[in-house]
């Protein structure tokens, strides 16, 4: 007789189809080009719902859902996870309240992680739009969005992570000539502070434009 599955397979088709329509509008706005980008769900206290690697974004089926433990290790399938699953299993570890990890590429993200690379973050200040992060309740606030040196070694970017996790509260980061991570208590939030991110990188973008001579 088979062995029960470790984890709620109700609940994972359920995350599955939330992930499959978030991920494919996401990938309709451009931000998720040719088979880059990995998204992630809270499937309960050990596990968390992912995609799998290497799957066109804006194409996932169930079939492109994988289950991976809070070390990253696949469960139930010989699936490969993306090489970033650290990245998003240690938010699930250290934060019981967070539910949804969203990793994106566009075109304003990755401009942006190259031009404030050198200052190491990039300030998002005075913006009405600071109060869709949650905690924040007035644009007279300021947010350093880090932006980490790019690295294939998942374990060094995480410790990165980790040690700026130890000094403040976040919402997201930039890597370097790649991409943003940002999460939320549930996917609504999630994209919530995901939008706002790209908004707000977009003005910084087109004030560093305007400022520029002609």
């Amino acid at each position: 007789m088979n062995a029960a599955p470790a984890y709620d397979g109700q609940r994972l088709r359920h995350l599955a189809g939330e992930l499959i329509t978030n991920v494919r509008e996401l990938a309709q706005a451009g931000w998720t080009p040719a088979t880059s980008s990995n998204f992630s769900q809270r499937l309960d206290e050990r596990h968390v719902a992912i995609t799998v690697s290497g799957r066109d974004k804006g194409r996932l089926t169930e079939a492109d859902i994988m289950v991976v433990d809070l070390d990253g290790r696949a469960v139930g399938s010989d699936h490969r996870p993306s090489a970033e699953t650290l990245l998003h299993t240690q938010l699930y570890a250290r934060f019981a309240e967070i539910g949804c990890v969203l990793h994106t590429h566009s075109r304003v993200q990755t401009v942006a992680s190259r031009l404030f690379a050198g200052a190491g973050h990039v300030r998002l200040e005075g913006y009405e739009l600071l109060k869709a992060f949650h905690g924040n309740t007035t644009h007279e606030t300021r947010i350093d969005l880090p932006v980490l040196p790019n690295s294939q070694d998942m374990a060094t970017l995480a410790a990165q992570v980790d040690a700026l996790l130890d000094e403040r509260c976040m919402w997201g980061y930039l890597i370097d000539g790649h991409g943003l991570y940002a999460w939320g208590r549930d996917m609504a939030e999630a994209r919530r502070h995901l939008e706002a991110f790209e908004f707000l990188l977009g003005c910084e973008l087109d004030l560093r434009n305007l400022q520029c001579p002609v």
